[in-house]
């Protein structure tokens, strides 16, 4: 039986303990928003006595612009979405000042930025602010989550547009060999990154309508049912897609973020393991291809397995980066040297890429365990809400952009501490970056709209 159609248990009535209202949950997010502040501006604080020995308050009243924002997310929710999960925003508030504060440590380790006012931190400052608009923006239109399920196909065309966007001559750029960048105006952007957002809307809206087809008829074999050769053809779409990226745009992590959200978003779908096994071996066999015929895919693999070679080290693009930032965690140690004793700045792209190696070395492997703890429980909320969510469109589009933030947290993390080997994927609202940013807060309030309505929805209109 798939997943989605699973009826929900009741949880059981404790006496004296009524369901907490609309206005309690935001005072409760007030609260830990307030809570997330002190963390935020008291890093930036630490991160100047450490550096400097004295205060700048310059960066910290830009923050506040931040903090005032954030509040207004809060009372946007107060009248468009009073049943929202009220942790949610708390721990993107919290990683995105964390984040701000390590790119100013950063920014203040080099000394060309010395007295130069539009510094990665400030730019990262304004486009948080950009980002927290555009959410509440989102919060503001988007009434009903379901409205997006109408226009399924429209986002299907929009993610394809957006993929070949950085392919188109005199458009897209090439940064650090992969051509994942647009350039217009002097102004960059990723495109990817809004179109993991698309093809989650659209995955969501195709499997709600093929389920039937994708997980009831089929061939068994063994212990497994298996589909029909013709209901692979979405898998085989989505893995020639994936290819696609990987070779022409050369960009291993999106390459795997896109197959890996179709794959779990199938399998939550139509419970039926049959998908699953079939997506890794497609997977493994492409990756197994990439690396023994594609060069730029060789190589990351090489500096993987032996980042200590010196030809791999000294080469360009080769495992420097790898192997300071190995070091910097290393330095690190449990607790970390403290927020401005640190050298993050060692390390190539430490403000974006290597972020968590910074906060690795300064905040040690307690800070690092901190941050991922938070992002744990954030992605642990988005999968309550698509396991509760009253209808199976938003319990798919809730799986979905739960599970984006939680693939890119695991390859970013992973590739900087060599689990895995690197990828051009960044950590969700802390790395240094735009795209990604207003990317992860329209998650933000998509998720923040979906939770509204579970709770908000009777029981009965959930079991239906």
């Amino acid at each position: 039986m798939p997943f989605l159609t699973k009826s929900r248990e009741q949880a059981p009535v404790v006496p004296g303990a009524p369901r907490k209202t609309g206005q309690g949950l935001r005072n409760m997010e007030l609260g830990l928003l307030v809570f997330a502040f002190i963390i935020n501006f008291s890093a930036l604080l630490l991160v100047q006595l450490g550096v400097r020995g004295t205060f700048d308050f310059n960066v910290v009243t830009l923050s506040a612009i931040i903090g005032a924002l954030t509040l207004g997310v809060n009372i946007v929710l107060r009248f468009r979405a009073p049943g929202a999960d009220p942790f949610i925003l708390p721990i993107a508030a919290v990683l995105n000042g964390l984040g701000i504060a390590m790119i100013y440590r950063i920014d203040l380790s080099n000394p060309a930025l010395e007295g130069v006012f539009w510094t990665p931190s400030t730019q990262q400052i304004v486009l948080t602010m950009l980002a927290v608009g555009v959410a509440i923006a989102v919060l503001i239109a988007l009434k009903n989550h379901r409205v997006l399920q109408r226009y399924t196909y429209v986002f299907m065309a929009i993610a394809i547009v957006l993929l070949l966007l950085p392919l188109i001559p005199g458009l897209g750029r090439t940064d650090v060999a992969a051509r994942v960048w647009i350039s217009i105006a002097g102004f960059s952007f990723q495109p990817g990154e809004i179109a993991k957002i698309a093809l989650a809307i659209f995955f969501a809206g195709y499997l709600v309508t093929a389920r039937d087809s994708l997980s009831v008829v089929g061939k068994k074999f063994l212990w497994m049912r298996f589909p029909r050769v013709r209901d692979l053809g979405p898998i085989l779409v989505v893995w020639a897609v994936c290819m696609g990226v990987l070779v022409f745009q050369r960009d291993l992590g999106t390459s795997l973020l896109y197959f890996g959200l179709f794959l779990v978003m199938v399998f939550v779908s139509t419970g039926r393991l049959s998908w699953v096994l079939i997506g890794l071996g497609l997977f493994i066999g492409g990756a197994l291809i990439a690396a023994n015929t594609l060069g730029y895919v060789e190589f990351r693999v090489h500096a993987w397995l032996d980042p200590f070679d010196d030809e791999m080290y000294e080469a360009d693009g080769g495992s420097y980066q790898l192997v300071t930032g190995l070091f910097g965690l290393g330095a690190g140690g449990l607790i970390g040297k403290g927020l401005g004793s640190g050298s993050p700045g060692t390390t190539p792209l430490a403000s974006s890429d290597f972020i968590i190696a910074a906060i690795g070395e300064e905040l040690g492997m307690a800070g690092i365990f901190v941050v991922l703890l938070l992002f744990v429980i954030f992605v642990a909320r988005g999968f309550r809400i698509g396991q509760q969510g009253v209808d199976d469109f938003g319990r798919l589009l809730a799986t979905g952009l739960a599970f984006t933030i939680a693939v890119q947290v695991f390859v970013v993390a992973g590739g900087v501490m060599r689990v895995i080997p690197l990828t051009g994927l960044t950590m969700p609202f802390m790395a240094a970056g735009g795209s990604s940013l207003l990317a992860n807060w329209i998650i933000v309030a998509i998720l923040l709209r979906l939770s509204d309505t579970v709770r908000n929805v009777p029981t009965e209109a959930i079991d239906e």
